[in-house]
């Protein structure tokens, strides 16, 4: 599982000329599942072009409210299901950080979710929590939101440590992979129903250290970010998550 996240980016010229550059380098895999999340505003832009196009990509929102009605500027899961959303992104750290995203409102967020679309739930440390050895303490706690769900459907875990988005650094392979090990021994104990997610990585990850990541046994994607923002870019790590690209 691939998924762009192209955040607060973007334009109609330059998504016309990201579908022009990816389908001169994409080559399809029908068992792989990609995805882009666009800025809301382009939804029904970027979903009449993969259908031109027939490229098969699901399409996703970078985030939604828990609410509807008298909420100025939200989007509800109802709208999302209009537009015929796969997934949904759901506490992305930036969420957490600019606009104080706390697990209550993750929470609901997920309920409001999980019977219309797949949540991405994502998860990481910051620097200092790094430093101090907290990695699987603080995840375990943005866990939480999950305790006691029953997943009849998907749910889809991101780790995305915030020192890495970015930033071009990246943990070691060998790192990551244990914490998604990690992850899913966590939401497979804390489920209702025992579901193993898939969990994808997500912090400065591109063409050149893609397929390290992809190569590991508990890593099952990616979650880009910059790298997404251009087709070409975002099409070879496609290949690569494939096993097409050299």
């Amino acid at each position: 599982m691939i998924i762009a996240n192209w955040k607060c980016n973007g334009s109609k010229q330059m998504i016309f000329t990201w579908f022009e550059e990816f389908v001169k380098n994409y080559i399809s895999k029908e068992s792989s599942y990609i995805g882009i999340a666009p800025p809301t505003i382009y939804l029904e832009y970027v979903k009449r072009i993969i259908s031109e196009k027939s490229l098969g990509i699901k399409l996703g929102t970078q985030d939604l409210d828990a609410a509807s009605g008298a909420m100025t500027g939200a989007i509800s899961a109802e709208m999302i299901l209009d537009y015929e959303c796969n997934f949904s992104i759901v506490g992305h750290s930036e969420r957490r950080q600019y606009f104080d995203e706390k697990n209550s409102s993750i929470k609901e967020k997920i309920h409001k979710l999980i019977d219309v679309a797949t949540p991405i739930l994502c998860v990481g440390e910051t620097f200092e929590e790094n430093k101090n050895n907290l990695i699987e303490e603080v995840i375990s706690k943005q866990l939480r939101v999950l305790e006691g769900l029953n997943f009849q459907n998907e749910i889809v875990i991101a780790y995305e440590p915030v020192w890495a988005i970015g930033t071009g650094k990246t943990p070691l392979k060998e790192e990551v992979n244990e914490i998604h090990k990690f992850i899913k021994d966590v939401v497979q104990s804390s489920s209702i129903n025992s579901l193993i997610p898939h969990v994808l990585y997500g912090g400065s990850v591109n063409v050149d250290n893609c397929k390290d990541f992809f190569n590991c046994e508990f890593i099952d994607g990616a979650l880009i970010g910059g790298a997404s923002l251009e087709g070409t870019s975002f099409a070879n790590i496609v290949k690569s998550f494939n096993g097409s690209y050299k």
